[in-house]
């Protein structure tokens, strides 16, 4: 939606108060009427017609109640009305990229209760935005509905909205529709969220601090074929990244294992398994982000599947690793183990081009994502310098050159590495002993070299 404005009598009312409920399930906003003149003419004074309304998302929909009130002692005669419209922007153009063509867009009215915004899109889709009303409006068009609503002392009313992303069906739609998508979505929150653990202390802030916590991180959730997988962040990167849901996944293991898997499943299928230089992508390599717009169908961004992160795929690896150390799933290991292996061989082949160290990567496409999310800080200004410079076509970027953790933890670790590798039937691997190695520098955690270096011996 490009418009979705609300008017009393004409005018905008007043905002009163906005405030998300505590499991972010449900948007409230409290409005009241601006000094407005009233259908016979006459003069109405502000707040006294109370409007609140009650928003949520759930499965391709948006979902709005409105309980309008008359706090006056006399009866009113309002007019309330909703203007709306879709111009079906790319995220890349609302984020300001021009386009030298676009596709045609569309309005009708459907039904005395429904109208739908249509946009025959370039890539041969057509995008339909579905907007139903309960009860039917007085008047509905292809971008507006207005209600009349005659309001005795103290009395009230409902209307409701849903809004559909091409809906596959036809669908009824009533006051008591809202309020079973709002309990189905509540349920499904809490299943989700039930699975994380408790956090309760002794301090109130803290509390309060942890469930806010906690809300937010499953507000970012979308469930897959795979699992969860938590989104990168609303709205610019509502969508699939694989750095950052690896750690997230990494960071809330002990909160929730289930968003590791719901990742790890996600990123094997996505995996890349030819070479692609449009996309950044090599056998092997990790997803970096996926998109799924009109944009991105056409190729006019490389973000369907781009693979443009370096860190990504031996993050990868460290996840399957502290997954097992956190989980002990062995059935999901086996299945996630030729994409450990592929990711392996990309880490000692694509992804150090000169063997020079591990994730030592010639860069083509990409320069700044890559350099500023993986690049030392020493090293950050003298490759920025060699782009400004304009010296070479390809800039070499030498990454994560650390130490390799050795510590008493490292042999314990170790045995049950050797273990998950006896079990899982891939102790006679070949593979050069530099990567084991090399992989030692990717983990402050010195479970996760352990668990990479077991594997490579025979």
């Amino acid at each position: 939606m490009s418009q979705l404005e609300l008017q009393l009598n004409g005018d905008c009312p007043l905002l009163l108060s906005s405030n998300q409920a505590e499991d972010n399930s449900l948007l409230p906003v409290d409005l009241a009427n601006a000094d407005t003149i009233a259908v016979d003419g006459s003069l109405l004074q502000r707040e006294l017609i109370y409007v609140n309304r009650r928003q949520f998302v759930w499965r391709s929909a948006y979902y709005e109640l409105l309980l309008i009130r008359n706090f006056d002692l006399r009866r009113h005669v309002v007019t309330l009305a909703m203007s709306f419209a879709a111009d079906f922007a790319d995220v890349f153009e609302v984020r300001g990229q021009k386009r030298a063509r676009r596709g045609k867009g569309s309005a009708e009215r459907v039904s005395p209760d429904t109208a739908a915004l249509r946009y025959q899109g370039l890539d041969g889709i057509e995008r339909v935005t579905e907007l139903s009303f309960s009860p039917a409006p007085a008047q509905l068009d292809k971008n507006s509905a207005t209600f009349v609503l005659d309001l005795g002392p103290g009395k009230w009313c409902r209307l409701a909205l849903r809004i559909r992303c091409d809906p596959a069906d036809r669908q009824d739609w009533t006051v008591r529709g809202w309020y079973q998508a709002l309990r189905t979505a509540r349920r499904a929150l809490r299943a989700s969220s039930g699975r994380a653990a408790s956090i309760e202390g002794s301090n109130a802030v803290f509390n309060e601090l942890a469930r806010r916590s906690v809300a937010d991180l499953y507000m970012l959730i979308t469930e897959t074929e795979y699992g969860p997988y938590p989104f990168a962040g609303i709205p610019w990167y509502s969508t699939f990244f694989g750095r950052d849901g690896i750690i997230t996944a990494l960071l809330t293991l002990w909160l929730d294992p289930a968003i590791a898997k719901g990742v790890l499943g996600f990123l094997a299928a996505t995996q890349a398994s030819e070479t692609d230089r449009e996309r950044d992508a090599q056998p092997g390599k990790i997803l970096h982000e996926m998109r799924s717009g009109e944009m991105a169908r056409l190729g006019e961004v490389p973000f369907a599947r781009y693979y443009g992160s370096v860190d990504a795929t031996p993050l990868f690896v460290m996840l399957v690793g502290e997954y097992f150390a956190r989980t002990g799933d062995l059935d999901t290991v086996r299945l996630l183990w030729p994409n450990v292996i592929a990711a392996l061989q990309w880490i000692d082949t694509d992804g150090d081009p000169d063997r020079i160290g591990p994730a030592a990567m010639r860069i083509d496409q990409g320069l700044l994502d890559l350099r500023l999310t993986t690049a030392d800080r020493d090293n950050l200004a003298a490759c920025l310098d060699d782009l400004v410079r304009g010296g070479k076509d390809e800039v070499d970027a030498f990454l994560m050159n650390k130490t390799c953790h050795q510590t008493e933890n490292r042999t314990a670790g170790q045995r049950k590495a050797e273990l998950l590798a006896d079990v899982i039937g891939v102790r006679a691997l070949a593979f050069p002993v530099s990567r084991a190695k090399r992989l030692c520098e990717l983990g402050a955690n010195p479970r996760i070299p352990a668990f990479v270096d077991a594997v490579q011996y025979p």
